[in-house]
């Protein structure tokens, strides 16, 4: 039996490479599939992409039905640290399943390289060409052009903060997050705070389409006079294949600026 390690050290007990593996995160869920076609053996309500991917569904990532996922017998479940429970990897662990976490990555490399030994290791895998591309254009880090805030939920209001994903994707084609230096990682500012930072240190509003769907009449429209630029959510805070296609659309997005 071969015994691996996930990001947060635990151990994944594999007799093989994983071929029927329930992902409980989208990322990962597109991931998988890309790279290794025909291995997913149940995947998320939210996992939407591939568009075609037509597998067994079990709820949610906060909260997933676990007997369903039991009982689809998978020999590996692919879970993240920031958006799945422990309790639930932990039910799944007692009940035999081994369980991958992936830790949250607070930047594109860290993020790469974790899926890198998920694939390579755990599915065992040659390295995709996707992955490739993806840090050959993610390598650079650009000279900043703006200042932003970036809000991802409102009711309450919650931005990006120090050390995410996002932020970092961001900071690579020349957006500053304001909120980097922050104590946390999603900071919860009330609306008059993230008004005063688009009229002194702010000059641009980022706002994404998921997890809150903004859009031109529900977002803007709380910051008059704002510079803002409407993104997708997926570009900005998946992990995976999309990072390639992420570059060039928020590149273009930021340009028309």
């Amino acid at each position: 039996m071969t015994s691996l390690v996930d990001d947060l050290g635990e151990p994944v007990p594999l007799s093989g490479p994983a071929s029927r593996i329930v992902s409980l995160v989208p990322s990962l869920t597109e991931a998988v599939e890309v790279s290794a076609p025909g291995r997913l053996a149940g995947v998320t309500d939210y996992c939407t992409h591939p568009s075609t991917l037509d597998v067994p569904r079990v709820g949610g990532s906060k909260y997933p039905k676990l007997d369903r996922v039991l009982d689809l017998a998978p020999d590996l479940v692919l879970a993240n640290s920031e958006e799945n429970r422990p309790e639930d990897v932990e039910r799944l662990r007692a009940n035999g399943i081994p369980v991958w976490v992936m830790a949250a990555s607070a930047s594109v490399p860290a993020a790469l390289a974790s899926l890198r030994r998920i694939l390579t290791q755990a599915c065992e895998l040659d390295e995709p060409d996707w992955l490739v591309s993806a840090e050959e254009l993610w390598r650079e880090t650009r000279p900043v052009r703006f200042h932003a805030v970036v809000p991802v939920w409102r009711k309450p209001w919650i931005v990006l903060g120090r050390d995410t994903f996002g932020g970092d994707v961001l900071r690579r084609v020349g957006v500053a997050n304001v909120y980097a230096g922050s104590d946390e990682r999603y900071p919860r500012p009330d609306v008059a705070e993230l008004r005063a930072h688009l009229s002194a240190d702010a000059d641009l509003l980022v706002l994404p389409d998921e997890p809150y769907l903004f859009t031109e009449d529900d977002g803007p429209d709380h910051f008059p006079g704002a510079r803002y630029v409407l993104i997708s959510g997926r570009h900005l805070t998946w992990y995976g294949p999309s990072l390639v296609e992420a570059h060039a659309a928020l590149t273009a997005a930021l340009r028309a600026e």
